[in-house]
Protein backbone atom coordinates (compact mmCIF):
# COMPACT_ATOMS: atom_id res chain seq x y z
CA UNK A 1 0.00 0.00 0.00
CA UNK A 2 1.24 3.32 -0.99
CA UNK A 3 2.00 5.91 1.42
CA UNK A 4 -0.49 8.22 -0.09
CA UNK A 5 -2.98 5.47 0.39
CA UNK A 6 -2.16 5.31 4.24
CA UNK A 7 -2.41 8.87 4.46
CA UNK A 8 -6.01 9.29 2.88
CA UNK A 9 -7.20 5.90 4.97
CA UNK A 10 -5.76 7.58 8.11
CA UNK A 11 -7.54 10.57 7.54
CA UNK A 12 -10.95 8.95 7.02
CA UNK A 13 -10.54 6.76 10.07
CA UNK A 14 -9.81 9.95 11.69
CA UNK A 15 -13.50 11.27 10.79
CA UNK A 16 -15.23 8.38 10.87
CA UNK A 17 -13.68 8.04 14.54
CA UNK A 18 -15.10 11.95 15.35
CA UNK A 19 -18.16 11.45 13.64
CA UNK A 20 -18.94 8.34 15.48
CA UNK A 21 -18.29 9.42 18.49
CA UNK A 22 -19.98 13.25 17.98
CA UNK A 23 -23.37 10.77 16.53
CA UNK A 24 -23.13 8.72 19.57
CA UNK A 25 -23.16 12.16 21.89
CA UNK A 26 -26.13 13.86 19.72
CA UNK A 27 -27.87 10.45 19.70
CA UNK A 28 -27.85 10.19 23.76
CA UNK A 29 -28.57 13.97 24.18
CA UNK A 30 -31.18 13.51 21.61
CA UNK A 31 -32.69 10.95 23.32
CA UNK A 32 -32.79 12.70 26.24
CA UNK A 33 -34.27 15.88 25.40
CA UNK A 34 -37.17 13.48 24.04
CA UNK A 35 -37.84 11.40 26.73
CA UNK A 36 -37.72 14.46 29.00
CA UNK A 37 -41.24 15.38 28.63
CA UNK A 38 -42.90 11.72 29.34
CA UNK A 39 -40.73 11.36 32.37
CA UNK A 40 -42.19 14.82 33.28
CA UNK A 41 -45.85 13.50 32.88
CA UNK A 42 -45.40 10.12 34.32
CA UNK A 43 -44.25 12.08 37.31
CA UNK A 44 -46.99 14.61 37.12
CA UNK A 45 -49.63 11.53 36.56
CA UNK A 46 -48.02 10.13 39.99
CA UNK A 47 -48.28 13.21 41.84
CA UNK A 48 -51.70 13.54 41.19
CA UNK A 49 -52.35 10.19 41.74
CA UNK A 50 -50.62 10.39 45.39
CA UNK A 51 -52.60 13.87 46.13
CA UNK A 52 -55.48 11.62 46.15
CA UNK A 53 -56.71 8.43 47.78
CA UNK A 54 -57.09 5.84 45.24
CA UNK A 55 -60.41 4.87 44.17
CA UNK A 56 -60.23 0.55 44.13
CA UNK A 57 -63.81 -0.93 43.57
CA UNK A 58 -64.19 -4.90 44.14
CA UNK A 59 -67.68 -5.80 42.38
CA UNK A 60 -69.94 -8.96 44.15
CA UNK A 61 -68.31 -11.99 42.81
CA UNK A 62 -65.51 -10.33 40.42
CA UNK A 63 -61.86 -8.98 40.60
CA UNK A 64 -60.69 -6.04 42.26
CA UNK A 65 -60.29 -2.60 39.86
CA UNK A 66 -59.13 1.25 40.07
CA UNK A 67 -61.73 3.50 39.74
CA UNK A 68 -59.01 5.66 37.43
CA UNK A 69 -58.31 6.66 33.50
CA UNK A 70 -54.95 5.71 32.48
CA UNK A 71 -54.86 8.31 30.13
CA UNK A 72 -52.41 11.38 29.88
CA UNK A 73 -54.37 13.87 28.01
CA UNK A 74 -54.61 12.64 24.46
CA UNK A 75 -51.60 10.18 24.96
CA UNK A 76 -52.41 6.49 25.58
CA UNK A 77 -51.19 5.41 29.77
CA UNK A 78 -51.13 2.59 31.90
CA UNK A 79 -51.70 2.22 35.34
CA UNK A 80 -51.42 -0.27 37.72
CA UNK A 81 -51.36 -0.95 41.41
CA UNK A 82 -49.37 -3.97 43.12
CA UNK A 83 -49.73 -5.37 46.88
CA UNK A 84 -47.13 -6.86 48.46
CA UNK A 85 -47.95 -9.78 47.71
CA UNK A 86 -47.96 -9.35 44.08
CA UNK A 87 -51.47 -8.78 43.50
CA UNK A 88 -52.08 -6.66 40.90
CA UNK A 89 -55.06 -4.22 40.36
CA UNK A 90 -55.66 -2.74 36.97
CA UNK A 91 -58.35 -0.42 35.91
CA UNK A 92 -61.68 -1.46 34.77
CA UNK A 93 -61.05 -0.88 30.75
CA UNK A 94 -57.12 -1.78 30.78
CA UNK A 95 -56.03 -5.23 29.39
CA UNK A 96 -52.61 -4.19 29.25
CA UNK A 97 -50.62 -5.63 32.43
CA UNK A 98 -46.94 -4.25 33.29
CA UNK A 99 -44.16 -6.61 34.32
CA UNK A 100 -43.99 -7.21 38.19
CA UNK A 101 -40.43 -7.46 39.75
CA UNK A 102 -38.57 -8.47 42.80
CA UNK A 103 -37.75 -4.81 42.62
CA UNK A 104 -41.44 -3.65 42.19
CA UNK A 105 -42.76 -5.90 45.09
CA UNK A 106 -39.20 -4.35 47.16
CA UNK A 107 -40.81 -0.98 46.23
CA UNK A 108 -44.37 -1.46 48.03
CA UNK A 109 -45.10 0.05 51.16
CA UNK A 110 -41.49 2.07 51.43
CA UNK A 111 -42.33 5.65 51.89
CA UNK A 112 -40.58 7.70 49.05
CA UNK A 113 -39.04 4.56 47.17
CA UNK A 114 -39.19 4.69 43.32
CA UNK A 115 -37.69 3.42 40.10
CA UNK A 116 -37.67 3.93 35.98
CA UNK A 117 -37.68 1.28 33.70
CA UNK A 118 -38.06 0.29 30.23
CA UNK A 119 -40.53 -2.83 29.37
CA UNK A 120 -41.44 -3.95 25.94
CA UNK A 121 -45.42 -5.74 26.19
CA UNK A 122 -47.46 -7.00 23.13
CA UNK A 123 -45.19 -5.25 21.40
CA UNK A 124 -45.12 -1.84 23.07
CA UNK A 125 -41.78 -0.15 24.18
CA UNK A 126 -42.71 1.78 27.69
CA UNK A 127 -41.29 3.88 29.81
CA UNK A 128 -43.04 2.95 33.75
CA UNK A 129 -42.62 4.53 36.31
CA UNK A 130 -42.87 2.68 39.42
CA UNK A 131 -42.87 4.60 43.33
CA UNK A 132 -45.00 3.51 46.94
CA UNK A 133 -48.44 4.30 47.73
CA UNK A 134 -49.48 3.35 51.15
CA UNK A 135 -48.70 -0.74 51.27
CA UNK A 136 -48.62 -0.71 47.69
CA UNK A 137 -46.92 0.18 44.70
CA UNK A 138 -48.15 2.18 41.84
CA UNK A 139 -46.96 1.95 38.44
CA UNK A 140 -47.89 4.26 35.61
CA UNK A 141 -46.42 3.55 32.13
CA UNK A 142 -46.21 5.41 28.63
CA UNK A 143 -45.61 4.05 25.41
CA UNK A 144 -42.33 5.51 23.81
CA UNK A 145 -43.37 4.76 20.29
CA UNK A 146 -43.32 8.58 18.98
CA UNK A 147 -39.70 8.85 20.78
CA UNK A 148 -38.52 5.89 18.86
CA UNK A 149 -39.55 6.39 15.72
CA UNK A 150 -38.18 10.26 16.17
CA UNK A 151 -34.75 8.17 17.43
CA UNK A 152 -34.91 5.64 14.16
CA UNK A 153 -34.89 8.86 11.71
CA UNK A 154 -32.24 10.78 13.64
CA UNK A 155 -30.27 7.47 13.73
CA UNK A 156 -30.34 6.95 10.43
CA UNK A 157 -29.81 10.47 9.97
CA UNK A 158 -26.50 10.05 12.01
CA UNK A 159 -25.28 7.03 10.01
CA UNK A 160 -25.80 8.67 6.82
CA UNK A 161 -23.98 12.01 7.54
CA UNK A 162 -21.13 9.90 9.06
CA UNK A 163 -20.94 8.23 5.97
CA UNK A 164 -20.59 10.99 3.29
CA UNK A 165 -18.33 12.17 6.19
CA UNK A 166 -16.24 9.55 5.97
CA UNK A 167 -16.11 9.51 1.96
CA UNK A 168 -15.71 13.03 2.16
CA UNK A 169 -12.62 12.62 4.20
CA UNK A 170 -10.86 9.83 2.41
CA UNK A 171 -11.05 11.74 -1.18
CA UNK A 172 -9.49 15.05 0.61
CA UNK A 173 -7.81 13.22 2.40
CA UNK A 174 -6.33 11.79 -1.04
CA UNK A 175 -6.47 15.44 -2.70
CA UNK A 176 -4.30 17.33 0.55
CA UNK A 177 -1.62 13.47 0.25
CA UNK A 178 -1.05 14.63 -3.34
CA UNK A 179 -0.18 17.58 -2.23
CA UNK A 180 2.00 17.09 0.73
CA UNK A 181 3.60 14.27 -1.13
CA UNK A 182 4.55 16.48 -3.99
CA UNK A 183 8.17 17.09 -2.85
CA UNK A 184 8.48 13.16 -1.57
CA UNK A 185 7.60 12.30 -5.33
CA UNK A 186 10.20 15.38 -6.70
CA UNK A 187 12.69 13.57 -4.44
CA UNK A 188 11.92 10.22 -5.52
CA UNK A 189 12.32 11.42 -8.86
CA UNK A 190 15.39 12.74 -8.72
CA UNK A 191 16.64 10.16 -7.06
CA UNK A 192 15.93 7.77 -9.89
CA UNK A 193 17.32 9.48 -12.37
CA UNK A 194 20.34 10.37 -10.90
CA UNK A 195 20.40 6.13 -10.42
CA UNK A 196 19.40 6.14 -13.96
CA UNK A 197 21.87 8.24 -16.08
CA UNK A 198 24.72 8.78 -12.86
CA UNK A 199 24.11 12.67 -13.18
CA UNK A 200 25.06 14.41 -9.90
CA UNK A 201 24.47 17.67 -10.83
CA UNK A 202 20.50 17.20 -10.52
CA UNK A 203 18.72 19.35 -7.68
CA UNK A 204 15.32 19.67 -5.98
CA UNK A 205 13.49 23.03 -5.71
CA UNK A 206 13.91 23.14 -1.52
CA UNK A 207 12.10 26.44 -1.23
CA UNK A 208 9.92 26.89 1.92
CA UNK A 209 10.82 26.09 5.66
CA UNK A 210 8.77 22.68 6.20
CA UNK A 211 10.50 19.62 6.96
CA UNK A 212 9.87 18.19 3.11
CA UNK A 213 11.89 21.54 2.74
CA UNK A 214 14.42 20.88 4.90
CA UNK A 215 14.88 17.03 3.54
CA UNK A 216 14.93 18.14 0.21
CA UNK A 217 17.83 20.55 1.13
CA UNK A 218 19.64 17.74 3.03
CA UNK A 219 19.60 15.99 -0.01
CA UNK A 220 20.98 18.54 -2.64
CA UNK A 221 23.67 18.95 -0.20
CA UNK A 222 24.46 15.16 -0.41
CA UNK A 223 24.12 15.55 -4.22
CA UNK A 224 26.99 18.70 -4.11
CA UNK A 225 28.91 16.34 -1.99
CA UNK A 226 29.07 13.37 -3.62
CA UNK A 227 29.14 15.35 -7.25
CA UNK A 228 32.15 16.96 -5.38
CA UNK A 229 33.84 13.75 -4.12
CA UNK A 230 33.27 12.23 -7.60
CA UNK A 231 35.02 15.09 -9.39
CA UNK A 232 38.02 14.90 -7.12
CA UNK A 233 38.11 11.16 -7.69
CA UNK A 234 38.09 12.05 -11.73
CA UNK A 235 40.85 14.70 -11.43
CA UNK A 236 42.94 12.17 -8.86
CA UNK A 237 42.52 9.35 -11.54
CA UNK A 238 43.64 11.88 -14.36
CA UNK A 239 46.56 13.46 -12.34
CA UNK A 240 47.74 10.10 -11.48
CA UNK A 241 47.43 8.70 -14.90
CA UNK A 242 49.19 11.61 -16.45
CA UNK A 243 52.27 12.00 -13.70
CA UNK A 244 52.52 7.85 -13.53
CA UNK A 245 52.94 7.85 -17.47
CA UNK A 246 56.22 9.77 -17.77
CA UNK A 247 57.98 7.55 -14.89
CA UNK A 248 56.48 5.07 -16.85
CA UNK A 249 57.71 5.28 -20.07
CA UNK A 250 60.94 6.28 -19.12
CA UNK A 251 60.82 2.88 -16.86
CA UNK A 252 59.98 0.84 -19.44
CA UNK A 253 62.20 1.89 -22.17
CA UNK A 254 65.31 1.85 -19.86
CA UNK A 255 64.21 -1.38 -18.82
CA UNK A 256 64.03 -2.48 -22.87
CA UNK A 257 67.28 -1.27 -23.19
CA UNK A 258 68.72 -3.29 -20.36
CA UNK A 259 66.81 -6.20 -21.84
CA UNK A 260 68.30 -6.14 -25.39
CA UNK A 261 71.07 -8.17 -27.06
CA UNK A 262 72.93 -4.91 -27.62
CA UNK A 263 76.12 -4.62 -25.64
CA UNK A 264 76.37 -1.78 -23.72
CA UNK A 265 79.65 -0.23 -21.60
CA UNK A 266 79.94 -1.19 -18.10
CA UNK A 267 79.46 2.97 -17.00
CA UNK A 268 76.08 3.10 -19.00
CA UNK A 269 74.58 0.02 -17.79
CA UNK A 270 75.22 1.52 -14.31
CA UNK A 271 73.67 4.30 -14.95
CA UNK A 272 70.90 2.59 -16.84
CA UNK A 273 70.35 0.52 -13.54
CA UNK A 274 70.41 3.47 -11.28
CA UNK A 275 67.92 5.68 -13.40
CA UNK A 276 65.69 2.40 -12.76
CA UNK A 277 66.06 2.50 -9.37
CA UNK A 278 65.64 5.89 -9.09
CA UNK A 279 62.39 5.86 -11.03
CA UNK A 280 61.08 2.77 -9.02
CA UNK A 281 61.18 5.14 -5.73
CA UNK A 282 59.73 7.89 -7.15
CA UNK A 283 56.91 5.66 -8.71
CA UNK A 284 56.71 4.01 -4.97
CA UNK A 285 56.66 7.65 -3.37
CA UNK A 286 53.79 8.39 -5.42
CA UNK A 287 52.13 5.52 -4.95
CA UNK A 288 52.24 5.65 -1.29
CA UNK A 289 51.28 9.19 -1.71
CA UNK A 290 48.12 8.35 -4.23
CA UNK A 291 47.02 5.94 -1.10
CA UNK A 292 47.46 8.62 1.67
CA UNK A 293 45.52 11.09 -0.01
CA UNK A 294 42.37 8.40 -0.81
CA UNK A 295 42.31 7.25 3.12
CA UNK A 296 42.35 10.96 4.16
CA UNK A 297 39.44 11.23 2.00
CA UNK A 298 37.59 8.09 3.39
CA UNK A 299 38.30 9.10 7.04
CA UNK A 300 36.30 7.28 9.59
CA UNK A 301 38.47 7.89 12.49
CA UNK A 302 36.82 9.77 15.28
CA UNK A 303 38.68 12.78 16.20
CA UNK A 304 40.43 13.28 19.72
CA UNK A 305 42.30 15.36 21.78
CA UNK A 306 46.16 15.56 20.40
CA UNK A 307 49.31 16.89 21.78
CA UNK A 308 50.23 19.47 18.70
CA UNK A 309 53.66 19.66 20.52
CA UNK A 310 54.09 16.02 20.53
CA UNK A 311 53.05 15.22 17.57
CA UNK A 312 55.85 17.96 16.12
CA UNK A 313 58.66 16.78 17.94
CA UNK A 314 57.44 13.09 16.15
CA UNK A 315 57.71 14.46 13.29
CA UNK A 316 60.86 16.50 13.59
CA UNK A 317 62.79 13.43 14.68
CA UNK A 318 61.85 11.52 11.81
CA UNK A 319 63.16 14.19 9.67
CA UNK A 320 66.33 14.44 11.43
CA UNK A 321 66.37 11.02 10.22
CA UNK A 322 65.65 11.28 6.92
CA UNK A 323 67.81 14.80 6.58
CA UNK A 324 70.83 14.36 8.93
CA UNK A 325 72.65 17.26 6.20
CA UNK A 326 69.60 20.04 7.57
CA UNK A 327 69.62 21.42 10.67
CA UNK A 328 66.74 21.95 12.05
CA UNK A 329 66.23 24.19 15.23
CA UNK A 330 62.01 24.07 16.78
CA UNK A 331 59.95 25.95 19.46
CA UNK A 332 57.42 23.91 20.61
CA UNK A 333 54.76 25.47 23.03
CA UNK A 334 52.61 23.25 24.71
CA UNK A 335 48.77 23.27 23.40
CA UNK A 336 45.61 20.72 22.26
CA UNK A 337 43.76 20.78 19.59
CA UNK A 338 41.08 18.33 18.55
CA UNK A 339 42.58 15.83 15.60
CA UNK A 340 43.34 12.66 14.16
CA UNK A 341 46.92 11.89 15.75
CA UNK A 342 48.02 10.36 12.72
CA UNK A 343 47.15 12.60 9.79
CA UNK A 344 48.04 15.68 12.09
CA UNK A 345 51.72 14.13 12.22
CA UNK A 346 51.76 13.26 8.51
CA UNK A 347 50.95 16.98 7.58
CA UNK A 348 53.76 18.27 9.79
CA UNK A 349 56.17 15.59 8.20
CA UNK A 350 54.97 16.59 4.78
CA UNK A 351 55.91 20.44 5.56
CA UNK A 352 59.30 19.38 7.18
CA UNK A 353 60.59 17.44 4.06
CA UNK A 354 59.40 19.99 1.58
CA UNK A 355 61.36 22.31 3.55
CA UNK A 356 64.77 20.33 3.90
CA UNK A 357 63.95 18.97 -0.25
CA UNK A 358 64.47 23.43 -0.49
CA UNK A 359 67.02 23.97 1.36
CA UNK A 360 71.03 23.32 0.69
CA UNK A 361 73.17 21.34 2.56
CA UNK A 362 73.58 22.78 6.20
CA UNK A 363 70.64 25.06 5.51
CA UNK A 364 68.46 25.11 8.65
CA UNK A 365 64.61 24.73 9.07
CA UNK A 366 63.09 26.09 11.92
CA UNK A 367 59.87 24.36 13.39
CA UNK A 368 57.48 26.82 15.76
CA UNK A 369 54.24 25.06 17.44
CA UNK A 370 52.33 27.82 19.22
CA UNK A 371 48.29 28.58 19.53
CA UNK A 372 47.26 25.63 17.87
CA UNK A 373 49.25 26.51 14.90
CA UNK A 374 52.32 24.71 13.27
CA UNK A 375 55.11 27.26 11.24
CA UNK A 376 58.01 25.72 9.24
CA UNK A 377 60.20 28.09 7.56
CA UNK A 378 62.99 27.33 4.95
CA UNK A 379 65.91 29.30 4.15
CA UNK A 380 65.93 28.42 0.32
CA UNK A 381 65.06 30.01 -2.89
CA UNK A 382 61.48 30.81 -2.23
CA UNK A 383 58.23 30.16 -3.74
CA UNK A 384 58.12 31.88 -6.99
CA UNK A 385 55.20 34.68 -6.59
CA UNK A 386 53.24 33.24 -9.92
CA UNK A 387 53.40 29.23 -8.09
CA UNK A 388 52.50 30.85 -4.67
CA UNK A 389 48.58 30.22 -5.40
CA UNK A 390 49.07 26.52 -6.93
CA UNK A 391 51.43 25.12 -4.66
CA UNK A 392 48.97 23.14 -2.46
CA UNK A 393 47.27 21.43 -5.55
CA UNK A 394 47.69 18.08 -6.67
CA UNK A 395 50.73 17.49 -8.89
CA UNK A 396 51.88 20.89 -9.23
CA UNK A 397 55.34 22.10 -9.81
CA UNK A 398 56.83 24.78 -9.89
CA UNK A 399 59.05 25.51 -13.35
CA UNK A 400 62.24 25.56 -10.49
CA UNK A 401 60.92 21.95 -8.79
CA UNK A 402 60.23 20.29 -11.88
CA UNK A 403 64.27 19.19 -12.31
CA UNK A 404 63.81 17.61 -8.54
CA UNK A 405 62.27 14.24 -6.75
CA UNK A 406 59.11 14.65 -5.71
CA UNK A 407 55.31 13.57 -6.99
CA UNK A 408 53.55 17.41 -5.83
CA UNK A 409 51.14 15.49 -3.67
CA UNK A 410 53.02 16.68 -0.12
CA UNK A 411 51.80 19.85 0.58
CA UNK A 412 48.14 18.77 -1.16
CA UNK A 413 48.20 16.64 1.79
CA UNK A 414 48.62 19.04 3.96
CA UNK A 415 46.07 21.16 2.59
CA UNK A 416 43.89 18.14 2.66
CA UNK A 417 44.85 17.67 6.40
CA UNK A 418 43.82 21.25 7.15
CA UNK A 419 40.43 21.14 5.19
CA UNK A 420 39.15 17.83 7.12
CA UNK A 421 40.13 19.32 10.28
CA UNK A 422 38.39 22.62 9.97
CA UNK A 423 41.66 24.89 9.22
CA UNK A 424 43.68 26.39 6.69
CA UNK A 425 46.88 26.48 5.34
CA UNK A 426 49.09 29.11 3.87
CA UNK A 427 52.47 29.74 2.49
CA UNK A 428 54.27 32.95 1.87
CA UNK A 429 58.03 34.41 1.02
CA UNK A 430 59.99 35.29 4.13
CA UNK A 431 61.79 38.12 5.24
CA UNK A 432 65.64 37.09 4.53
CA UNK A 433 64.89 34.96 1.70
CA UNK A 434 62.66 31.17 2.08
CA UNK A 435 59.27 29.77 2.68
CA UNK A 436 57.34 30.23 5.69
CA UNK A 437 54.25 27.75 5.49
CA UNK A 438 51.64 27.93 8.53
CA UNK A 439 49.19 25.25 9.42
CA UNK A 440 46.39 26.17 11.96
CA UNK A 441 43.73 23.94 13.26
CA UNK A 442 40.39 25.43 14.00
CA UNK A 443 38.83 25.75 17.43
CA UNK A 444 40.27 27.45 20.51
CA UNK A 445 43.30 25.80 21.29
CA UNK A 446 43.73 24.61 24.97
CA UNK A 447 46.57 25.87 26.59
CA UNK A 448 47.97 22.99 28.75
CA UNK A 449 49.69 23.35 32.00
CA UNK A 450 53.31 22.83 32.00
Amino acid sequence: MSFRARIAIAAAVAVALAVITASAVVYVVARGQLRAPIDQALERQAADLVSHPLPVFTPQGGDAYLGVHPEFGEARGYIQAVKSDGTVILPLDQKLTLPVDDEVLGIAGQRGASSWTEATVDGQHLRVFTFAYGPAALQVARPLTEVDQTLDRLRLLLLLIAAIGVAVAAVLGLLVSRAALAPVRRLRDTAERVTRTGDLSERIDASGRDELSSLAASFNSMLAALEDSTRAQRQLVADASHELRTPLTSLRTNIEVLASDRALPPDERGRLLSDVVEQLGEMTTLISELIELARAEQQTAEPEDVRLDLAASEALERARRNHPDITFSSSLDESVVNGVPSTIERAISNLLDNAAKWSASGGEVELRVSDGAVTVRDHGPGIADEDLPYVFDRFYRARSARGMPGSGLGLAIVKQVAEAHGGDVAAERANGGGTRITLRFSGRPQTVPA
